[in-house]
């Protein structure tokens, strides 16, 4: 049997590898500029979500214990209930969420830590860290592109910053 998780005496120590899948991008941005862009609801509609895809927001409470519920509408019409449950937000450093489908009961909801580290120079290393449930939950949803459509997301966010009026 492999050893899916980290070294004892690490600080990851017990955190189950085989469940998580993580995606970088570096954003020509503050930390404090890229923080914004994810807890303001009138910027996160314009952004979030993979290439071709547009948000319709419900309800938007982003603090801890608040949640955002939306739709997320494919180029093809089809429409995707989310609802994130905001866990933990230390401004600007990190975001930690419960992210799933819009139901009171979700078994596949997955935990997100999304983290904003600032390089200098007004860049900023975004890392988007998911826990799912299972290991079988982590490969089905690799299965179905998720690291390509989460990678898809930041660009939209990396696009989204560079547009944004400097100041």
């Amino acid at each position: 049997m492999t050893d899916t998780t980290a070294s004892p005496g690490s600080p990851w120590s017990g955190w189950p590898l085989d469940r998580e899948i993580v995606i970088a991008r570096v954003v020509n941005a503050p930390a404090e500029a890229a923080f914004r862009a994810w807890v303001e609801p009138a910027q996160i509609v314009q952004w979030f979500g993979p290439e071709g895809f547009r948000i319709v927001s419900h309800e938007a409470d982003i603090r801890p214990g608040g949640r955002w519920r939306f739709d997320m509408i494919a180029p093809d019409g089809t429409v995707y209930p989310n609802r994130m449950r905001f866990l933990r937000i230390e401004a600007p450093a990190l975001l930690e969420v419960e992210h799933g489908l819009d139901a009171d009961e979700d078994p596949d909801r997955f935990r997100m830590l999304v983290t904003f580290d600032a390089q200098g120079a007004g860049r900023t290393v975004v890392t988007l860290r998911q826990m799912h449930p299972t290991a079988e939950r982590r490969g089905t949803v690799i299965g179905f592109g998720a690291v390509e459509l989460g990678a898809q997301t930041l660009d939209k966010l990396a696009a989204h910053l560079a547009a944004l009026p400097a100041g």
